[in-house]
């Protein structure tokens, strides 16, 4: 298999790909080793993760710009991936062992109870090429601190950084045969489908998510799926226009736009439409596009060429249909796959840019007369991940939120996660959560003990 660079469109390197055999056999020598590795004390198994975070900080260099090479992000935002995956690696270091613990619910008298967690078995990591790190993280890190063994097919677009972790796991103490790599494309995943697995987490489009739920349904196995949205941002009247513009940008553009969490279509007061654009736009101007190696770079390539066919296909729907591009609209002028910043106004929801999700650099701002309006557009979407409200009212703001019928709602913020509440969506945003108390529960399965003497 091949290692493209998408900024430069050259091959970086080649791979060999797993077939349907050696995955079946890297399941057999999973499964045998996972009974042995959950005997492991739950404080070895985190002690092995803690020095993994130690490994992955003191190897950034590398595994950022192995990330880069193969994703096309700056530089500077893969480091920044690494920085939040420790992040959310060290929740989990410091609270596995509190929400892993037995739970006595009964302790005296004729029959008492509690609750133990006990592992899943060998479940399968299904990932994800735009946030590797950290949606690998939400996964497989809480996975083996549970006392499973993981089958983690990185996606063939970020190959290397997931054969970075591996090695960092290796090298921690997470025994090779309760690891195990999977690497190719479709092929494999289907291949990873077809195993008598215990479990199934993956990261990706709501197509590929439903599908593989479908595929999986009559094994009665924990599915886990943390797939895309079409987020809302509301910009109210009472705004700092320049920074509420500002916010806007960097919810929208971040990563090229390519987070399940990116901001993906705006709606903003009609007091206030024509100063927020404007400021929009400034904000959109200073954005430097480039080499992702380069000084100042915000927006790299696009990871995936037929994600330009996508945007493409957008921008033209939204002009037949009355939409003013005020900025980018086209792929750029240079080698490799590379999408300008684009910014459309006068849109509305007969456009798939307001109705699809585009993930890419692109955002479509909408006026709209009131907040009734606005929670109403909100929730006009089969997707359920975040949405976002800007006003400097708090008690405005929750009352809004409280109507948004998504997993994660912001208050003058957005495209943000924490590792301590959890990340789940809602509809086709996905099922289940990841991070949290939550997080770390998914991968393990409760037993009652009822015990009387």
């Amino acid at each position: 298999m091949k290692i493209i660079n998408p900024a430069t469109e050259a091959v970086i390197k080649e791979v060999a790909e797993d077939n349907a055999t050696s995955i079946q056999t890297k399941f057999e020598t999973a499964k045998a080793a996972q009974k042995a590795w959950a005997k492991v004390p739950l404080k070895e198994r985190i002690s092995c993760i803690a020095k993994f975070n130690e490994l992955m900080l003191a190897n950034s260099d590398k595994i950022a710009a192995d990330l880069t090479s193969e994703v096309g992000k700056p530089l500077g935002q893969a480091k920044g991936e690494i920085n939040g995956g420790l992040g959310r690696s060290k929740f989990f270091v410091e609270n596995s062992e509190k929400y892993l613990a037995e739970e006595w619910m009964v302790s005296e008298g004729a029959t008492r109870e509690k609750i133990t967690y006990e592992p899943l078995g060998v479940i399968a990591n299904i990932s994800a090429w735009n946030y590797p790190i950290l949606v690998g993280f939400n996964v497989f890190i809480p996975a083996l601190i549970g006392g499973n063994a993981v089958l983690y097919k990185p996606s063939e677009f970020s190959t290397l950084t997931g054969l970075n972790m591996a090695a960092m796991l290796w090298k921690a103490g997470i025994p090779k045969d309760v690891f195990q790599v999977v690497i190719g494309a479709k092929e494999a995943g289907e291949a990873l489908l077809n195993l008598p697995l215990d479990g199934y987490f993956f990261t990706g489009s709501y197509a590929t998510g439903k599908y593989i739920a479908e595929r999986v349904a009559g094994k009665l196995v924990p599915v886990g799926l943390e797939l895309g949205g079409k987020d809302p941002m509301y910009v109210c009247e009472d705004v700092e226009v320049k920074s509420a513009a500002a916010a806007g940008v960097e919810g929208a553009f971040y990563n090229n736009g390519q987070s399940c969490c990116a901001v993906e279509r705006i709606y903003v007061h009609e007091n206030i439409y024509n100063a927020y654009v404007s400021a929009f736009m400034e904000e959109t101007k200073q954005m430097k596009l480039g080499d992702p190696t380069g000084d100042g770079v915000f927006l790299g390539s696009l990871t995936r060429p037929q994600q330009i066919s996508v945007l493409d296909d957008q921008v033209k729907d939204a002009v037949g249909k009355g939409a003013l591009v005020l900025f980018g609209g086209k792929r750029a002028e240079r080698n490799g796959f590379f999408f300008e910043p684009t910014v459309l106004t006068n849109v509305n929801h007969s456009m798939k840019v307001m109705m699809d999700e585009s993930f890419g650099p692109i955002i479509g701002i909408q006026k709209v007369k009131s907040d009734e309006e606005a929670v109403k557009l909100m929730l006009d979407t089969p997707y359920g991940l975040t949405s976002a409200v800007y006003t400097q009212d708090e008690t405005r703001a929750i009352e809004l939120m409280q109507q948004l019928n998504s997993g994660t709602v912001y208050w003058n913020c957005c495209d943000r996660v924490s590792p301590n509440i959890p990340w789940s969506g809602r509809g086709a945003s996905g099922l289940g959560s990841t991070l949290s108390h939550a997080g770390i529960r998914a991968f393990v399965q409760p037993k009652s003990y009822h015990l009387r003497k």
